[in-house]
């Protein structure tokens, strides 16, 4: 025998059944995907949706594409990923034009990126955005 302790079973169970425990939290606010496999912000031009489904003053937030897309009221388009720069979550709630993250709570502004409500610090991610033949349309070269 080496002189150390070995590990009782009870031990080595107890720490097994701990660690799938431990990583759901990880998962949950894992960042770089946003879920399901979808990139944090689109790699291609992605076709969001019609133009009519953004206001004037108003915002909509595409989930699977993980995009929130905000009109000013001069008809100008904004886009920001939608993914937390705190813990990289999925955001998936828009209150008038105000994203909340289920995670931790942080709140940003869909017309300017801007941190509302720590903990975040740094704001959302900006893509180009137009709109092309009525549809929406953001992501690298839109």
């Amino acid at each position: 025998m080496s002189g150390r302790p070995s590990a009782s079973r009870r031990t080595v169970l107890r720490g097994a059944a701990l660690t799938p425990v431990a990583g759901l939290g990880l998962a949950a606010c894992s960042g770089g995907s946003g879920g399901g496999g979808t990139p944090a912000t689109p790699t291609a031009p992605v076709t969001l949706g019609a133009g009519s489904e953004v206001a004037k003053g108003g915002a909509q937030l595409y989930q699977d594409q993980n995009v929130v897309v905000s009109r000013a009221e001069d008809g100008s388009l904004k886009a920001f990923s939608s993914i937390c720069t705190h813990a990289g979550c999925a955001i998936n709630k828009l209150r008038g034009t105000t994203l909340v993250c289920p995670c931790h709570g942080s709140e940003f502004d869909a017309g300017t990126g801007k941190v509302l409500r720590a903990p975040a610090t740094v704001p959302l991610h900006a893509l180009s955005v137009e709109e092309k033949d009525g549809k929406i349309v953001a992501g690298p070269g839109a």
